[in-house]
């Protein structure tokens, strides 16, 4: 699974105009499925996201997580990050997971985060969607399981 992190003041989703998920100061995660991804590795995504070290601590360094400081998380899922790029001037999706496969693996994600971190906001599977964010630094991170 991909995960692309970004540390936010804000962002939120809409779907056809309406909003369907919105964060305050926190992370702003998209997320690809690809082919062959499991449970175990949504898990350990997971874990990777809410303890990645992003945040600023007193003294100005990156030390702190989102376990460690609190905050918002808003999973998107994106499919086109598991686009291979190396040839051509148009993406192959051969990596990514068929659909449904991937709509499971996310959802599975979802829940997992609710779990054990609030507040938990999502895009929608598959929804052409609007993403806006601040980011924050900016920082950006892309975490691999």
């Amino acid at each position: 699974m991909i995960g692309l992190l970004q540390r936010v003041s804000s962002a939120r989703v809409e779907v056809g105009g309406a909003e369907v998920g919105a964060i305050g100061a926190g992370l702003l995660v998209l997320v690809g499925v690809q082919r062959g991804d499991t449970e175990a590795r949504a898990e350990r995504l997971l874990e990777r996201l809410l303890g990645y070290r992003v945040f600023s601590d007193g003294e100005g360094r990156m030390s702190l997580s989102l376990r460690d400081r609190g905050g918002g998380l808003l999973l998107v899922p994106q499919f086109t990050l598991a686009a291979d790029t190396k040839k051509g001037t148009r993406a192959s999706f051969t990596a990514a997971a068929p659909p449904a496969e991937g709509q499971l693996l996310f959802e599975f994600l979802v829940a997992s985060a609710r779990r054990v971190h609030a507040p938990v906001a999502t895009g929608v599977f598959g929804a052409d969607m609007r993403v806006g964010l601040t980011n924050e630094g900016p920082v950006t991170f892309w975490l691999e399981t």
